[in-house]
């Protein structure tokens, strides 16, 4: 299944103008965004002796609703700024969600109550929701198909470093004088630099980087023979049009249950190290701080490198994005088995290959979001996509894996099921291979203007 492509059908083969900056600017808006959202997790210790010095069996349960609501906050608006981004200029959008996020963070610093920090942090989930569905589209309306995988690789590579240095950087300043609200004042002005910047960008033209119309008797029947580069107001049938383009069902499936276990693997893992007594990294480095150095460099090495085989094997396989995402996913399933029954520290070898199986699909598989659909409903695709896989994956999964853990610390039962799910979305890509061409050709043609 896959077979060899079909040529391309016209289109631009060149980034077009303001295509880099665009990209740059956008990459770092991406890194600012995950340092903003893993600082909390950074100086979370602190802000829990300041605001429960006393603990009780429920403290945790309320830090862990600061990430929680941050978390809903960011898939509820998602969806909703997806659909403006097809009616309103997307980089005042960015520029918004920017600058919200950006002030919300400062105001966490700000907070004097819990009820206040939890009050930001949801506001942060805002800002943030704003710009994950709208980023991916605008880079799309820059680049052509032949080469979105290498270059959304680059913009998605922020997510391991912006998570590490975010860790660091809030876990650094809370141990110094200033304490952990400057940890939160810091992030500000870049931020708000970064919103103005986005005001002074041109708006790409939807669908101008997608491929050239097709001949008529290429198309199914009832299929427009051009593109509808500008948007028409999306309305359910926009949603419907989703739904029946099987490459972004089965890609948004599995992007859903390796969220599930990515998120569940991460949230879990600091408890797991604890449990099985895991000595320091050459006697200095602790457990915790070595995973999120292992997480950093195998995530971002692995982040391009997908992108990179994405767009290499593309001339061959007209299913490659799948291709690559799927088998990288099969391959982290037995070494996710391996992984409970090796000691440490050779254990840290088999997890820097999880990690990077499980971070390899990052790109190709945000490619397909994008190749497969209409440019005038991509923001709000993106947006759905966020919604679904965060709803039933990451958000979920600390939850479902606690229950199964429970206290008879059953961590290899929970691991098991993080292994499952690796191999049912490794398979849902397979499935998704044969498809992947059909669709990127008829994307550009399945809504009419």
């Amino acid at each position: 299944m896959g077979g060899t492509t079909q040529p391309a059908s016209g289109g631009p083969q060149a980034p077009l103008p303001g295509a880099r900056s665009a990209l740059v600017l956008l990459l770092l808006i991406n890194l600012f965004n995950y340092i903003d959202r893993q600082v909390l997790a950074a100086v979370e210790p602190n802000i829990r002796a300041e605001f429960f010095p006393v603990e009780d069996d429920l403290t945790k349960f309320w830090m862990g609703l600061l990430q929680f609501a941050f978390m809903v906050t960011y898939m509820l608006a998602s969806p909703v700024f997806g659909v403006l981004a097809e009616r309103y200029r997307r980089w005042s959008l960015v520029a918004i969600g920017v600058a919200v996020w950006t002030l919300a963070s400062g105001g966490s610093g700000l907070a004097t109550a819990f009820v206040l920090l939890l009050l930001t942090r949801c506001l942060v989930g805002v800002g943030e929701g704003a710009y994950g569905p709208v980023a991916p589209a605008v880079i799309s309306d820059l680049y052509p198909v032949r080469t979105r995988g290498k270059v959304l690789a680059w913009f998605y590579a922020a997510i391991p470093v912006g998570s590490a240095l975010g860790y660091t950087l809030g876990g650094q300043i809370a141990g110094t004088s200033l304490g952990w609200r400057w940890a939160f004042y810091v992030v500000v002005p870049p931020g708000v630099l970064l919103a103005i910047l986005c005001l002074l960008m041109p708006e790409p033209r939807r669908g101008q980087a997608d491929a050239a119309p097709l001949p008529p008797d290429s198309l199914p029947a009832g299929q427009p023979t051009s593109p509808a580069a500008e948007p028409p107001r999306l309305r359910w049938a926009g949603y419907r049009v989703l739904l029946q383009t099987r490459s972004y069902v089965l890609c948004t499936l599995g992007m859903t249950a390796m969220s599930f276990a990515l998120g569940g693997m991460a949230y879990w893992m600091s408890a797991y190290l604890k449990y099985k007594n895991v000595e320091p990294l050459w006697g200095k480095i602790e457990p915790v701080t070595a995973f999120g150095a292992i997480s950093a460099l195998a995530g971002l090495v692995a982040t391009l490198a997908g992108g990179i085989a994405g767009d290499a094997l593309k001339p061959r396989f007209g299913g490659s994005y799948f291709l690559v995402s799927g088998i990288a996913m099969l391959v982290a399933f037995p070494f996710i088995l391996l992984f409970l029954h090796t000691p440490f520290p050779a254990a840290w070898i088999v997890l820097s290959v999880v990690v990077f199986c499980l971070f390899f699909n990052t790109g190709p598989t945000n490619t397909i979001l994008a190749n497969v659909t209409h440019p005038s409903i991509r923001a709000a695709a993106f947006g759905l996509n966020i919604l679904i896989i965060h709803l039933f994956g990451d958000a979920s999964s600390p939850f479902i894996l606690g229950l199964i853990i429970g206290k008879e610390e059953r961590f290899k039962l929970g691991f098991i099921v993080v292994s499952v799910l690796v191999l049912v979305g490794g398979l849902l890509w397979l499935w998704g291979m044969r498809d992947l061409q059909r669709d990127t050709d008829l994307a550009p043609h399945r809504i009419a203007g």
